[in-house]
Order: C-alpha cells, then sequence, then structure tokens
C-alpha cells in the first residue's frame, strides 16, 4: 500500500467531490458494487480500517453494503437533508455514504452503505502483513505528526496506555491518578518501513534525556516510552538505548510492555492536520 508523502492521500477531483465534499458516485459505477474477494476496505483518504469482507453483503442497490464496521471506525453524523444518517472515516472525517437500519437485509438488520470511490480494498494475504507499534514521547500531537509522515506508516493514532483505569478521559489521564502515558498507536507495513526504523525516528522527534516530560509539558502522561509487543521489539529498543548511551545520551525512555490501548477523543486526532501547523513542541534531530 503506497502512502504519499503528506498526510493524506492525494485525490483525484471525483474523488475530492464525493469524500471531502459528500457527495454519491452514481449507482452500479463503483468497482466495489459486486466485488466479494476476502481481505479489509480502508478509507481512501488516510488509510484507517474501515470494514472488513466478511460483512460484506449483495443487497443490489447500486453501492457495496455491509452490515457491521471494524471497531470504532466510523463516526455518524446527521445528513444536511435531516433525514439519513451520514456515514466518516472517524480517523479523518473522509464521507464515505450513509447508514440504514431496519431494512431486513442481514440479521444484523443494518446497512452501511458506501461509495467505492471513498474505499481502497486490501487482500487479506497483504493486510496481514501489518503491524502495530506503540510510543510515548510527550504531547502526543507532535508524535503522531512525524509517524504520519513516514514513508510504510499506514496511520498513527493518539490515544492512551499504561493505566489501571478502564475507558480513560482526557481529564482521567492529565489527573495523574491513573497512570497513563499520551501514546501514539503506529500502523505500519513491515515490507515498507521496520519497526527498528520507526523506533529510530522516535528517539529523534523527541529528547530521550529530559526525565520529567517532555518540553513544557511536565508530568507522568509526558514522560518517553516505548511499548513492546514481543521480545524483539524489546531487544530492539534496547539496543537502541545503549548505542545512544555510547554516543553520550543520557536516556530515560523507559521500555514497557503493551497493555491496553485506548483511542484518545476525536478532537485530539490530527490536531496538526487540522491547524495547518507543525509541532512547535516536537522538532526532529538526527542522533543515529
Amino acid at each position: 500500500m503506497a502512502k504519499n508523502s503528506g498526510r493524506y492521500r492525494k485525490l483525484t477531483s471525483e474523488e475530492e467531490r464525493i469524500i471531502n465534499n459528500k457527495g454519491t458516485e452514481p449507482p452500479g459505477s463503483g468497482i466495489y458494487d459486486n466485488f466479494f474477494k476476502k481481505g479489509t476496505y480502508i478509507c481512501k483518504r488516510c488509510n484507517a480500517p474501515l470494514f472488513r469482507s466478511e460483512d460484506k453483503f449483495k443487497s443490489s442497490c447500486g453501492w457495496p453494503n455491509f452490515d457491521d464496521e471494524i471497531k470504532g471506525a466510523i463516526k455518524r453524523a446527521a445528513d444536511p437533508d435531516g433525514k439519513r444518517i451520514e456515514i466518516q472515516c472517524a480517523n479523518c472525517g473522509a464521507h464515505l455514504g450513509h447508514i440504514f437500519e431496519g431494512d431486513g437485509f442481514t440479521d444484523k438488520n443494518r446497512r452501511y452503505c458506501v461509495n467505492s470511490i471513498s474505499l481502497i480494498f486490501i487482500p487479506d494475504k497483504e493486510w496481514t502483513d501489518t503491524a502495530k507499534a506503540y510510543f510515548a514521547g510527550g504531547c502526543f500531537w507532535g508524535v503522531e505528526y512525524y509517524f504520519e509522515h513516514k514513508d510504510g506508516v499506514l496511520s498513527a493514532v493518539s490515544g492512551y496506555m499504561g493505566g489501571i483505569k478502564e475507558n480513560p478521559t482526557y481529564e482521567d489521564v492529565c489527573s495523574g491518578k491513573y497512570g497513563y502515558y499520551e501514546v501514539v498507536e503506529v500502523t505500519y507495513n513491515p515490507k515498507k518501513v521496520s519497526y527498528e526504523e520507526l523506533a529510530k525516528l522516535f528517539f529523534e522527534i523527541h529528547d530521550p534525556t529530559q526525565a520529567n516530560g517532555q518540553g513544557p509539558d511536565i508530568g507522568e502522561q509526558y514522560k518517553s516510552v516505548i511499548f513492546y509487543s514481543n521480545a524483539e521489539e524489546k531487544k530492539t529498543a534496547e539496543r537502541l538505548i545503549e548505542i545512544l548511551k555510547d554516543k553520550g545520551y543520557n536516556i530515560v525512555t523507559k521500555v514497557l510492555p503493551v497493555t491496553k490501548f485506548y483511542k484518545a477523543e476525536d478532537y485530539h486526532q490530527d490536531y496538526y492536520e487540522k491547524k495547518k501547523e507543525k509541532p512547535s513542541c516536537h522538532i526532529y534531530k538526527k542522533r543515529f
């Protein structure tokens, strides 16, 4: 899955009409209308996974239809027509189509009616080649920004990890009562970028020698942490830390096992993209 150098994939004028401006493709014209291969459907604009093939069904309405979503992938909004419910990519807000309830096509009794042009299909063989990595390096806005612009990264999502309360809010995390860190979940293609490359980037976009936070952001939630999912990731993180120590850096980055990741509130996602700004507290500095 090629990813362009910017945050979002560059769209054609027709894709912009539908994805950005909430248009609709003509019925029966989309490539995924009568398409039933096994795989995952991702957002054309930001690459976030949206639907799985096992939830797709034939409705003969002229557009791809699904009776379920990947958990947390879809956001609902009132349609301007005042009658329908629009569905959007929860990660980037791209217009997908509409959801209908109670028309009886499947046992789940709901129908996500989606424009083909809003989707990209990834066959199972390719999708299983993706992996996730988790990094905490101060305010997650800046960390997310740099990983989103890394070739081979499919998505970067701001969230919380390492604490003790289920479903924490930003206020819970800021209170310092529950031990959470501001973490970025990085989904990437290992064929395009290695875990080691991502970990190196992490050490170069924040100050891994600052013990009490990051820049002006002071507190437990802003401390430097790599969360590992397996022994190989742990070994890689520890080896990179030793390399930096040999270079004279007093590294304070913790290396901890992955725990449950909670996605942060929508207003935290793509913060700098929405503001059309670049990070002020995270500046790239080559260390390797």
